[in-house]
């Protein structure tokens, strides 16, 4: 019942190269980082700082979060495509009660088409989500929340998620979270390979400069 209910105020909010392994020490290749071959047709490659992982284990929870993060990129895409489309169609209508009747028309196809999908979403699939809307929107859920439906609602929303330890308010910060970092390096490497099909960003970061800050801290 609580895990509906907090897919249920995300379902409110949309309305409105896999890691190969070296054995030189810790060395993690991704793909699109090798040195291409002659005689091929190349296209343009982006080649990024090599990550290093000290344990095992390290290696194991970034090719989980990676896992995590394709996983939940197309919800957070699509609350951007929304939020666009709706921002639009919203300053096209003129009277309150025609907003409030096109939000509602538009909560209820967004849940009766995401409904089963997002209710799959484990809660640290939600956190990412939650982080990937604030990337994309530049707003966190909490705040577009607030904005598009009400501030009372924003609160409830709130306290259910934090019966999951999630927070609505929750800030995509790469350069100070070791988990947004490695989320940027994620979507950046399946950017440059095609793995994934790119959505500017509200929020963008240099990836090499992010290697850098954290070079420095680790």
């Amino acid at each position: 019942m609580k895990k509906n209910l907090f897919f249920l105020f995300f379902l409110v909010f949309l309305s409105t190269a896999f890691a190969q392994q070296t054995k030189e020490g810790t060395l993690l290749l991704i793909e699109g980082d090798s040195i291409p071959q002659y005689g091929i047709t190349l296209k343009e490659v982006v080649v990024f700082q090599p990550l290093r992982f000290k344990t095992r284990e390290e290696l194991k929870r970034y090719i989980l979060l990676r896992r995590r993060v394709f996983r939940v990129y197309p919800y957070a895409k699509l609350a951007a495509d929304r939020l666009t489309v709706l921002n639009d169609r919203l300053n096209e209508i003129e009277s309150k009660r025609g907003r409030k009747k096109y939000l509602k028309r538009l909560e209820k196809f967004i849940y009766e088409e995401f409904e089963e999908e997002l209710k799959k979403l484990s809660k640290s699939q939600g956190r990412i989500l939650i982080k990937l809307v604030h990337r994309q929107t530049g707003s966190t859920t909490f705040e577009l929340v607030k904005e598009l439906r009400t501030g009372w609602k924003a609160f409830v929303y709130q306290t259910t998620a934090s019966l999951f330890s999630l927070s609505l308010k929750d800030q995509y910060n790469p350069e100070e979270v070791l988990e947004d970092y490695l989320i940027e390096d994620i979507l950046q490497r399946a950017f440059a390979d095609q793995y994934v099909i790119e959505q500017p960003a509200a929020i963008d970061y240099d990836l090499n400069e992010l290697y850098s800050i954290w070079k420095e801290k680790r």
